[in-house]
């Protein structure tokens, strides 16, 4: 009974689990387990969870790209070359003098600058173009699987063509090729960190387990990984892909490129926590039950690094989505027709063209900085939140 005493005497005492820190009361916070600690710590970082919010935003657009893209993102119509956005508008004249609810963007009323020679486009104000919500648009296959023509957001009339986002050099529809890129650099994102998940943790937790010769090993590996170039290796293997390949794989190949080169960091962390824990008492007793050594590395050691790992794993991601986007807006990444932001933004090479139409600049770069700087948000956050005792 004393010892008991002692116990919930040191839980009140205890700075980490004050119900000021928790959110919660001592009774609940004494019995909660290491994840509920985590969660309860991550959500009073409001500045992660809102981070975490906006990364489920895209992937859920990624998810969804074909409905709730307004259009198809290879449709170019050429007579409006570079057009500028088009400003949704809620409100229209009701023709007596007052207004009406009616969801609409006004067209364009192109012009050619005399001096320039240039086409220029303005708002007309006597064209207006109803829009609608879940609305008949392009045909198209949802996940390649099911067919479908309804889209969010777009034209009444399934044969006119709005820009909200302006238009590139082809007349295609900016917003529906950035919601289309959204997929696949998101994703290249997580496939890449997926297998340098997978490289890192079994050859960190095999350094850091055996040592010796093992560890050795495979410490000069990472070391020959870790002081080759960036960018000439990217170069040299990217140049190594048969033109003839399908876009499909060209983009797994991009995808192993990426992660051959990212592991190494997560491998050391990993071998530094399996060498400072492989003589605890809990690794210990495991062996002296008769626990196999593999038993003991993935159902011991492992299980003790998963917060740890999660939150690498968090900040490697924007690290794959910017190597994509520098590997594609360098023309040796993914290349059209597949679309992603850094394919997107091979058109802000042309400084022609980003003078002309900034927009083509502005929103895919715009989509990468928000996407890395809430992976890295999130990876702070989950980094503290993986210390629960901490302050």
């Amino acid at each position: 009974m004393s010892g008991t005493k002692i116990i919930h005497k040191e839980l009140e005492t205890a700075p980490a689990l004050s119900p000021l820190k928790t959110g919660g009361d001592i009774g609940s916070i004494a019995a909660a387990g290491q994840w509920t600690l985590i969660w309860h710590k991550f959500t009073r970082n409001k500045v992660a969870v809102f981070a975490g919010v906006m990364i489920l935003l895209f992937y859920f657009v990624g998810i969804f790209v074909e409905f709730l893209a307004p259009g198809l993102p290879d449709k170019s119509k050429p007579q409006f070359t570079y057009a500028p956005p088009q400003q949704l508008e809620w409100f229209a004249p009701d023709g007596e003098g007052g207004t009406k609810f009616l969801p609409h963007v006004k067209g364009y009323k192109m012009e050619v600058d005399p001096v320039a020679l240039r086409r220029t486009f303005t708002a007309d104000e006597t064209d207006i173009i109803p829009i609608g919500f879940f609305v008949e648009g392009p045909a198209y296959k949802l996940w390649n699987l099911i067919p479908a023509d309804r889209h969010l957001i777009g034209p009444i009339d399934k044969n006119e063509t709005v820009y909200f986002l302006g238009s590139d050099k082809l007349g295609r529809d900016l917003l529906s090729r950035l919601i289309y890129g959204t997929r696949v650099s998101m994703s290249i994102g997580l496939l890449g960190v997926c297998m340098s998940l997978v490289l890192g943790v079994v050859l960190g937790a095999l350094s850091g387990f055996y040592g010796g010769w093992v560890d050795m090993l495979i410490q000069r590996i990472i070391e020959v990984v870790s002081s080759m170039p960036t960018i000439p290796l990217w170069l040299g293997l990217a140049a190594a892909i048969p033109l003839t390949w399908s876009p499909l794989q060209v983009y797994f190949v991009i995808t192993i490129i990426v992660s051959l080169l990212a592991w190494t960091g997560l491998a050391r962390e990993v071998r530094g926590r399996f060498y400072a824990l492989r003589g605890e008492d809990f690794v210990v007793a495991a062996r002296l039950d008769g626990s196999a050594e593999r038993r003991v590395i993935f159902r011991h050691i492992l299980p003790s690094l998963t917060s740890h790992i999660l939150a690498v794993i968090t900040l490697a991601l924007p690290v794959m989505i910017v190597a994509e986007t520098a590997l594609s807006f360098l023309g040796i990444g993914l290349k059209p027709p597949v679309v992603s932001w850094g394919v997107l933004l091979q058109d802000a090479q042309n400084i022609r063209t980003v003078a002309t139409a900034p927009w083509l600049l502005l929103w895919p770069a715009g989509a990468v900085v928000v996407a890395v700087l809430s992976f890295n948000f999130l990876g702070d956050g989950l980094r503290d939140a993986a210390d629960p005792y901490g302050d």
